[in-house]
Parts: C-alpha cells; sequence; structure tokens
C-alpha cells in the first residue's frame, strides 16, 4: 500500500487561502464605478429627453390657445406683452409681439398686415417654441 504525501511549502506549513487579493478588489471596485457611472448618465439623458419631450407637446397647445386670445381681442393685436401660465403650467411662459410688415411685392396693403409671434418658454427660456401668424387688419 502507498502513502498519500501531502505538499508542503518550503516552510513546512500547509495552508488553504481562502478570499480575494487586494488588486481583484480594486479591479471590481473601477468596474463598478464604470458602470454605476453610465448608468447615472443614461438616466440623466432619459429626464432630459422626457422633459423635452413633454415640452415640445405642451407648447404648440399653450401658443395656439394664446394665439387665440390675442387675435380674438383686437385691441391686443396691436400690442407685445408677456406672462406666465398661472399653477395650470408651472414653470411656462409666454411674450406675445406684435410687428408691422415691410413688403414692396405687396404696396400698401402691407400697412394693414400684421406679424404676430407668440414665444413659449419654459424653465428660464432652456426650452422655447415659437409660433408667427400674419393677419391682415385694418387700423
Amino acid at each position: 500500500m502507498r502513502k498519500l504525501r501531502s505538499h508542503k511549502k518550503s516552510t513546512g506549513i500547509g495552508r488553504l487561502a481562502f478570499g480575494f487579493t487586494l488588486l481583484e478588489v480594486m479591479v471590481a471596485m473601477a468596474v463598478l464605478a464604470i458602470v454605476l457611472v453610465s448608468v447615472y448618465r443614461m438616466h440623466s439623458q432619459t429626464l432630459t429627453m422626457n422633459t423635452a419631450a413633454r415640452f415640445y407637446t405642451q407648447a404648440p397647445l399653450l401658443a395656439q390657445k394664446k394665439m387665440a386670445e390675442v387675435t380674438t381681442t383686437s385691441s391686443a393685436i396691436f400690442a407685445s406683452d408677456s406672462g406666465d401660465f398661472g399653477e395650470s403650467y408651472p414653470g411656462y411662459g409666454w411674450e406675445v409681439s406684435t410687428n408691422d410688415v415691410a413688403s414692396e411685392v405687396l404696396g400698401e396693403v402691407a400697412n394693414d398686415l400684421k406679424r404676430i409671434d407668440v414665444i413659449i418658454s419654459y424653465m428660464d427660456d432652456q426650452f422655447t417654441f415659437s409660433l408667427t401668424t400674419y393677419r391682415f387688419l385694418r387700423e
């Protein structure tokens, strides 16, 4: 019968090592940091895109509403004004400006033509949407 010998190191002490080395822990932490930064950036971009999509969906409706208000009130067409939409749409603001149209092609008809611009802004002009129309008005 043969005897099994145990393999021992040169010191004569045999031991088993469990756990991770410092290098393995540092590599794992580096990989984890890269992944977390990527996920954070992706989440941040998702929030920004969501805000932009909500604005560009809501702004045309608000611009049309404000344009309808301006064009139905004849005295408002000749004035420029600005404001906000109140508690219904927090962070949204509007600005209306009216300008005369000058055109050599239209001649004197252009004197009765007005350009009306409505600008909708959100989050202190971080997002803006503009709507322009022309109205034929006799003063």
